[in-house]
């Protein structure tokens, strides 16, 4: 998901960052060297008090900025500043707000225009496939918005990347919370875009939740079918979470031959596409809390009450505990089996030797943030 190399602090290998290649930016900085003073790196250099914020809140202290963007003569300007300082978490909001918006759009596009005759072949405007190509052409737009942050727009995808690709961890509270607060905002707009619409096919004012056969609650959310044990619930959403974490590594490994490269962004559609075609049955793959509580949270204020907490079996924990867990597998096993760079798996003992010698760990930790501090890396 433009240049955006700061999953990687050693191999440049990114997750959810967009193959585009540009001059030095802030996240290569992050990537071990310390911030240019000059703007032949590719970097505008942010005001003394603007680093200062950045660095407090989990950034790099130099915001991405073009060297072709002479931000300067504005910079005092108070939205200039907001805008400098968060100038990731915004990416990331409106990342993950277009993902969500073009992907559950898909969702109330076929659901909603199902009883249309008529429709181009009477049947409808969309079958379930368009829900694919939805999700897909989201998450491919998604990145090219939020190249500067990462793009990561998943925070099991922001997790992994912290415990495998050296994203410092303090980036991870406020990328979550744009995130979340991306997937939640979107769903409120396609909610005021389609209100009537869901008016006319449930009944006005009537708002259920599945499986009661005209429920439009899966517009915003994942629902399991019926016949799903919970143990197949989780099973599902953590075995697409597994091949979500392991096909993005692959694809943004530079040592592989396969590897994305620039085609990054289209690969990402069809591994989207893929994962809606092949696993979206069970469970709809959420794959993504953003994806799922943030919405899910909007349609409880909507009015769809609190059975989109109680249905299938309080199914919701299941889209926020499984991405996770899958997601690390799936980078557990990409590292174990086929990468070769720098990575928590390829040192002793497989990263075990953390756990079973903590001093050591701690004195390794404790240099490292003395390194941080004197190269002014975040």
């Amino acid at each position: 998901m433009p240049t955006t190399d700061e999953i990687t602090q050693h191999d440049h290998m990114h997750a959810w960052s967009s193959a585009i290649n540009k001059p030095q930016t802030a996240q290569e900085v992050d990537a071990g060297a310390p911030p240019e003073k000059s703007t032949s790196s590719g970097l505008q250099k942010t005001s003394s008090g603007l680093e200062t914020t950045r660095q407090r809140l989990g950034l790099h202290p130099t915001a991405p900025i073009s060297e072709d963007h002479d931000v300067a003569p504005h910079q005092d300007l108070l939205w200039s500043r907001v805008r400098l300082t968060l100038r990731e978490p915004f990416a990331e909001f409106w990342g993950t707000f277009i993902l969500v918006l073009f992907g559950n759009a898909s969702v109330a596009q076929v659901l909603l225009s199902q009883r249309l005759e008529t429709a181009p072949g009477a049947n409808g405007f969309g079958e379930y496939q368009s829900i694919s190509w939805g999700w897909g052409l989201g998450v491919m737009l998604g990145v090219y918005v939020a190249g500067d942050s990462g793009a990561y727009l998943n925070p099991a995808i922001t997790f992994s990347s912290c415990l495998y690709r050296g994203l410092p961890w303090r980036r991870f509270p406020l990328y979550f919370i744009a995130q979340m607060l991306g997937g939640f905002v979107a769903a409120g707009v396609l909610y005021a875009n389609y209100v009537t619409a869901i008016d006319d096919f449930e009944g006005y004012g009537i708002r259920t939740v599945p499986p009661i056969p005209t429920a439009t609650a899966g517009i915003f959310c994942t629902y399991p079918q019926t016949f799903l044990t919970k143990s197949s619930q989780f099973f599902s959403e953590f075995i697409a979470s597994t091949l979500l974490m392991f096909v993005i590594f692959a694809l943004k490994d530079d040592s592989n031959n396969g590897g994305g490269g620039n085609w990054f962004p289209l690969g990402l559609f069809f591994l989207i596409f893929g994962l809606g075609a092949c696993f979206g049955y069970e469970t709809g793959y959420a794959i993504n809390m953003a994806r799922d509580t943030g919405p899910r949270l909007m349609s409880y204020f909507l009015g769809y009450g609190s059975e989109v907490w109680s249905a299938g079996d309080y199914y919701f924990w299941v889209p926020i505990v499984a991405p996770f867990l899958g997601c690390a597998f799936g980078g557990f096993l990409y590292d174990v089996f086929i990468f070769t760079g720098k990575s928590p798996v390829n040192t002793p003992w497989m990263g075990l030797k953390r756990v079973a010698k903590p001093n050591e760990a701690w004195k390794a930790h404790k240099a490292h943030e003395r390194r941080v501090k004197e190269e002014g890396i975040v």
